[in-house]
């Protein structure tokens, strides 16, 4: 009489079991990159696309109802050897600096207020947040509006007062001109500079700042020691965001100075925007634009290993 063989069931083999445990991870990867696919469709056509397409028509000589011709890198020589450039970055870099510092120390003033818990302090912060959702071309009209030399409503309260003869020009000195618009962009934007400085004061434990004053820590001592320290990826993040905008000026120069006095207000974006639509000169404007894009990506990266470093 024949024996069967005595045979367990098959085992499954460690290759069908990775595969099986690896088949829903798979799923998901899947279905979160059909969730990213949209994203990455909006960044590839309103951002890569039209990056590469500027670097392209950069290098040539391409008038807005002209044919493209080829010129290498002539567009980028013309801008190193012209000198309006150079006035253009070195006063785009000034104003960058005067309205960084000055959104930084008065956002973070207004931030230390409002976290302070006064009385009155949700309508403080509602004031310094309500210009952050108007535009900077608005803002820069209802500045006008107030400042302009024939109908501005500060020249004719003066002269209905008998204070002045003549109408000021508040935008005929430089210095005059610069300060109002720094004023303006200070007074526009730096609620949202309070407004993320202050959640990274939000973020902090109290029971820092508790056992500090155990220890018998002042106000000063908890702010060098406790605040500016934990705070230094949101001022970086602060920092960063700041400059980029600054150094994209365009709106506020446009309408308040129309680049004036004699040109000593033109920002780069200002010089792109009249090679572009007013020289129609789009290779010229290209390159500028590549110019400044890659003026941006270098003081960010400057601006990270710096903080890298302090943090280290």
């Amino acid at each position: 009489m024949a024996t069967m063989p005595l045979t367990g069931p098959e085992r499954p083999t460690a290759s069908r079991t990775r595969g099986r445990s690896r088949s829903p991870l798979r799923r998901r990867n899947r279905a979160g990159l059909y969730f990213v696919l949209p994203a990455i469709a909006l960044v590839a056509v309103l951002f890569v696309a039209p990056t590469v397409w500027t670097v392209v028509v950069s290098f040539f000589d391409y008038s807005l109802l002209g044919k493209m011709t080829f010129i290498g890198g002539e567009n980028y020589q013309r801008a190193v050897a012209d000198p309006g450039f150079w006035r253009t970055l070195g006063f785009t870099t000034l104003y960058t600096v005067v309205v960084t510092a000055v959104l930084f120390v008065v956002g973070f003033a207004l931030a230390l207020l409002v976290t302070s818990k006064r009385r009155g302090t949700p309508v403080f912060r509602t004031v310094f947040v309500v210009p952050v959702v108007i535009g900077f071309a608005t803002a820069s009209y209802i500045t006008l509006w107030i400042l302009d030399g024939r109908i501005g409503v500060i020249n004719a309260a003066l002269g209905d007062l008998g204070w002045i003869d003549d109408s000021i020009s508040w935008f005929g000195n430089f210095g005059l001109a610069f300060a109002i618009v720094v004023l303006m962009v200070v007074w526009k934007t730096v609620g949202l500079t309070m407004l993320l400085l202050m959640s990274g004061m939000n973020a902090i434990s109290a029971d820092i700042y508790e056992a500090a004053e155990l220890d018998g820590a002042g106000w000063w001592r908890k702010l060098s020691a406790i605040t500016i320290p934990l705070l230094k990826p949101t001022i970086a993040l602060v920092l960063i965001l700041t400059v980029i905008s600054s150094y994209l000026a365009f709106d506020q120069f446009f309408i308040l100075t129309q680049g004036g006095p004699d040109g000593s207000t033109v920002t780069v974006v200002y010089l792109i925007y009249r090679a572009a639509f007013i020289d129609f000169d789009l290779g010229y404007s290209a390159a500028l634009s590549v110019i400044l894009m890659v003026v941006l990506l270098l003081l960010t990266i400057v601006q990270f290993r710096v903080l890298r470093k302090a943090n280290d």
